[in-house]
């Protein structure tokens, strides 16, 4: 008689939260917005599932439906035989309806700023953003930059961080610098070792798990601002 009581007060509790649960994710200003995320295999995940990442945890935590545009490889200023057209231009290729768009993208282009070009990089990025706001006059934009790296300061990815900061704020579109105001230490290998994909050997770019569940609360906190 006790065990069927305690089974009833058991089910009690879990029906009370589970709709608790409901209630509370459905009265989230987010749920059901529609939210895209273009770049390269930052947004990808490189190796591993879309599931780990942090775009995809926030929009499933506040109930959003998740587009991924991530291409391993992609530039935001060049086309690349193997890995697609620019995403100057790719962006023409998601979907007409989104609330929220985040663009994740310079990994690339600083590795190849050599042959794109810093001035090339600021053009075709403005195009991108004069085509994101055309496209989705309504959705909330959002750029985020690549990690930091051993010998940052004066490299070509602080370059292309402090170009992406110019060139969207032209545009008013707000910008996390992830290279200085995360919380991600891509120049240190034992941090690497710990939150990177394959324990951060010969890898600067790509977050496990645990990684995009340390990053989580900053782009969070950074994206709810708007």
């Amino acid at each position: 008689m006790k065990q069927l009581r305690f089974f009833f007060i058991l089910m009690a509790w879990v029906c009370i939260h589970t709709t608790w649960g409901q209630v509370s994710t459905s009265s989230d200003p987010l749920y059901g917005k529609r939210i895209g995320v273009i770049g390269d295999s930052y947004v990808r995940n490189h190796r591993e599932p879309v599931e780990y990442t942090w775009h995809y945890k926030f929009a499933k935590k506040h109930g959003m439906q998740y587009f991924n545009y991530g291409r391993n490889g992609n530039c935001v200023a060049m086309p690349r035989a193997r890995f697609g057209e620019a995403m100057y231009k790719r962006y023409k290729e998601m979907t007409n309806s989104l609330d929220y768009v985040v663009v994740i993208a310079g990994h690339n282009d600083a590795s190849l700023l050599d042959s794109i070009g810093i001035d090339n990089y600021k053009e075709k990025l403005g195009i991108l953003c004069e085509g994101l706001i055309e496209k989705y006059p309504s959705a909330k934009l959002f750029f985020f930059t690549c990690w930091t790296r051993k010998n940052f300061s004066g490299s070509a990815a602080e370059k292309v961080v402090d170009a992406t900061l110019e060139v969207c704020g032209r545009y008013s579109i707000p910008v996390f610098d992830a290279a200085r105001k995360g919380n991600i230490f891509a120049q240190s290998d034992a941090f690497r070792k710990i939150y990177f994909q394959n324990e951060g050997v010969n890898d600067t770019a790509h977050l496990n798990a645990k990684g995009h569940d340390r990053f989580l609360p900053c782009a969070e906190a950074f994206l709810l601002q708007y």
